[in-house]
């Protein structure tokens, strides 16, 4: 529906009645700046107090020894945070598809695991740094580790919410009868990784089948260590035990 012009809501104009109002103003300052300087020049001048500035003892000796990367947390993960990866165990062979990736993981890659890539990719194009991955296929086994590194200079706990995402989607049902944030249901198990804070393994008990494929059955673990969130993931045609998919999140949290 078109709106009537007289309805349209316009910005009031500035009226004669204001402009004389504020030149009024403007003669009083000028008429009281020029009192001011007249009544400071008949003053004689006020001598201003000596400046003083207590000595600065400088102390002695060598400054202390900067942290190795054994003990600073930031020199670890601000270097090649492909060579904090797992390294593929022996007898196992490198995924194909993590292809010519040299290791690391663009945003737009990592975004195409959501639902809605395009919609993940805005979300974290601010916060989102770098991402580094690794995988391998051994026997049944296929396994993918990825370091999400994010920048956490306004929000200090992007690390811990994606850890969190994980957690919510790990024990979420489709057909709504399981409870999110559940830490066990009759599909899901799920164990503590130890040295985190509140990092969890998940092994899914009921595969995914598709017509015409094998049964897949998964695990995966999330965990996070500053600014680094951490996802392993296992996909095989065997059931997956707690302890192969815990025992991974924790070896691979101990290098961070």
């Amino acid at each position: 529906m078109e709106v009537p012009e007289e309805a349209v809501a316009r910005p009031r104009r500035r009226g004669r009645t204001a402009l004389l109002i504020t030149g009024a103003a403007v003669l009083g300052l000028v008429a009281g700046t020029c009192a001011g300087y007249l009544v400071q020049a008949d003053r004689e001048p006020t001598r201003l107090p000596s400046l003083s500035q207590p000595k600065l003892e400088q102390t002695r000796g060598e400054a202390p020894e900067p942290l190795s990367a054994a003990h600073d947390h930031q020199v670890k993960t601000d270097g090649d945070l492909r060579k904090l990866l797992l390294k593929k165990p022996a007898g196992a062979e490198k995924a194909e598809w993590l292809g010519g990736s040299d290791g690391w993981m663009s945003l737009a890659d990592y975004a195409d695991y959501f639902e809605d890539p395009a919609g993940a990719f805005e979300d974290m194009a601010p916060a989102f740094r770098r991402a580094a991955v690794t995988g391998w296929e051994y026997d049944a086994y296929t396994v993918e580790i990825r370091l999400i590194q994010y920048r956490q200079d306004e929000v200090a706990d992007l690390a811990a919410g994606a850890a969190d995402d994980g957690h919510y989607w790990a024990t979420y049902d489709e057909d709504g009868s399981g409870m999110p944030w559940a830490e066990e249901d009759e599909d899901t198990k799920s164990w503590s990784v130890r040295g985190t804070e509140d990092g969890m393994a998940y092994v899914h008990t009921v595969p995914e089948t598709e017509p015409g494929y094998e049964p897949v059955y998964s695990a995966e673990a999330h965990a996070w260590r500053g600014d680094i969130a951490l996802e392993v993931w296992i996909y095989s045609t065997e059931p997956v035990s707690g302890k192969t998919i815990r025992g991974l999140a924790e070896r691979q949290m101990e290098r961070l």
